[in-house]
C-alpha cells in the first residue's frame, strides 16, 4: 500500500481503482461517482445511528420503521441497509472502464494490467483480515479470514480480469452465467442430511462449503456473511458496475438519455429480482442471484439519479458533503479499527449532549459522531491526501 502527497495543484494519486472515481474523458471526472460513493459510506460512518436514536427517543412507529431499515434481516428478506455493501462493489466496477480501460487505451498490455489488478485484489484481502483480527497474534481457531474488503478484492479482481480479456457481449454472458450457475448449484445440492435446494443457513450448499474448507472461525459459526463460495455471484455485482461504466463512458447517447437508460435497466433488474425471489429468495447472507439483481437495480437507479442531477444538470454544490467522504472511503472504513471515534466525539461534544439532555442526547451524539469524522476527512481533502490501495 502506498500513500503519496503530491504538489498542492495536483490531486494525490494513491493507487486503488477500487475507489470508483472515473472520468468521462481524460480530463474530467464524474463528480457523481464520488458523491454516490460518499452517500453510500455515510451510512456506515454512523449516520444510521441517528435514526436508531430517533426511534429510541420518540418511540414513534414511523421512526421505528425507518430504524429497522438500517438493520440486516436475520436471513431472507431485504432492508435498505443491505444495499451499502453491493452498491460499493458496483461502483468499484463502474470505475474500471475509466481506470483499467484508460490504461489499455494508453498502450498498457493486458498482462501488465492483470498483474496490477491481482495485486490490488490481494492487498484488499489482507487488509480485510487485518480489519477482522487486528494486528495481533491469535490462534487460527480465533482467526476470521473472510471479510468485506476481501470480498471486494476478490470480486473486483475477477471481474476486471473478465473485462480485460472479453468484449462487452461476453461480459453480459458472464454476468448471467455466474448468477444462473450459482442458482443451479444451490438448487440441486445441499449440505449433507438436507434435501436438495435447501436455502436455510444450516442446509444451503454455500454455507456447507465455507464451514468445510475455510480455516478459522465464521461470522455466524456455521455460516459466514461474506464467505468464500458466494463470491461467485458477487463477481456479477462488480460486472454490472463495469457494464454501467462502459455505457457511461461511451458516446452512444447524450447525458440525459444515458441517465434514462440506466434507470430503465434498473427497473428491469428489480422486476427480474422479484420474479427470481419466488424460487431463490433475496438473501444478502447467501448473496443470492435475486439479491444481486435487486441491489443492481437499486444501484442503477441511484447512479442514474446522481449522474443526471450532478453531471448532466450541473447541480454539484449540494453533493460536496458526500464527495469528501467518497474520496477517502476505504480510509474511513478502516479507521474504525484504529481510532476511538466515540472517545473523540465525547471529548468535543459531550457538553452539547448534556445541554440537550435525555432522550434526544443520543441523537445529538450520533450527529456529532458523523460531523467529527467528516471534519477529519475534510482536512485530508483540503490537504489533497487520499488513501487508495
Amino acid at each position: 500500500m502506498e500513500i503519496s502527497l503530491d504538489a498542492p495543484t495536483k490531486p494525490v494519486q494513491v493507487s486503488t481503482s477500487i475507489d470508483p472515481r472515473p472520468t468521462p474523458a481524460a480530463t474530467q471526472r464524474l463528480y457523481s461517482l464520488d458523491a454516490l460513493r460518499g452517500f453510500d459510506m455515510v451510512w456506515i460512518m454512523g449516520a444510521e445511528e441517528i435514526f436508531h436514536g430517533l426511534a429510541k427517543a420518540t418511540g414513534l412507529p414511523f421512526w421505528g420503521a425507518v430504524s429497522n431499515q438500517f438493520t440486516h434481516p436475520s436471513w431472507n428478506g431485504f432492508h435498505i441497509y443491505d444495499l451499502i455493501f453491493p452498491l460499493f462493489l458496483f461502483l468499484a466496477g463502474v470505475s474500471t472502464p475509466y481506470s483499467v480501460g484508460r490504461e489499455l487505451e494508453k498502450g498498457k498490455s493486458r498482462e501488465q494490467l492483470m498483474l496490477r489488478v491481482i495485486k490490488r485484489g490481494l492487498i484488499l484481502v489482507v487488509l480485510g483480515m487485518i480489519y477482522n483480527n487486528g494486528l495481533q497474534i491469535r490462534p487460527l481457531s480465533d482467526f476470521r479470514i473472510s471479510s468485506v474488503l476481501g470480498r471486494i478484492g476478490i470480486a473486483y479482481m475477477l471481474a476486471n480480469i473478465i473485462y480485460l480479456y472479453t468484449k462487452q457481449r461476453t461480459q453480459v454472458i458472464w454476468f448471467a452465467a455466474l448468477l444462473i450457475g450459482y442458482w443451479l448449484i444451490l438448487k440441486f445440492t445441499s449440505a449433507p442430511g438436507f434435501p436438495a435446494g435447501d436455502f436455510t443457513m444450516e442446509g444451503n450448499f454455500a454455507s456447507y462449503v465455507d464451514r468445510t474448507i475455510l480455516p478459522g472461525k465464521l461470522s455466524l459459526r456455521i455460516h459466514d456473511t461474506v464467505g468464500f463460495f458466494n463470491n461467485i455471484p458477487a463477481v456479477s455485482t462488480a460486472l454490472a458496475g463495469i457494464l454501467a461504466g462502459t455505457f457511461l463512458k461511451s458516446n452512444q447517447a447524450n447525458g440525459s438519455k444515458k441517465a434514462l437508460w440506466l434507470a430503465g435497466f434498473g427497473i428491469i433488474s428489480l422486476v427480474l429480482a422479484q420474479l427470481w425471489n419466488l424460487d431463490f429468495p433475496i438473501n444478502k447472507n447467501m448473496w443470492s442471484s435475486s439479491f444481486v439483481l435487486h441491489t443492481t437495480g437499486l444501484s442503477l437507479l441511484l447512479l442514474s439519479a446522481f449522474y443526471y442531477v450532478i453531471d448532466v444538470l450541473g447541480y454539484k454544490s449540494w453533493a460536496f458533503f458526500f464527495k469528501v467522504i467518497g474520496m477517502n472511503s476505504i480510509l474511513i472504513y478502516i479507521s474504525t479499527k484504529f481510532i476511538n471515534w466515540d472517545y473523540t466525539t465525547n471529548g468535543f461534544f459531550k457538553w452539547l449532549a448534556q445541554l440537550v439532555g435525555e432522550p434526544f442526547n443520543i441523537v445529538v451524539m450520533a450527529i456529532c459522531l458523523v460531523a467529527i469524522k467528516w471534519l477529519f476527512l475534510y482536512v485530508l481533502y483540503r490537504k489533497k491526501i487520499f488513501l487508495r490501495v
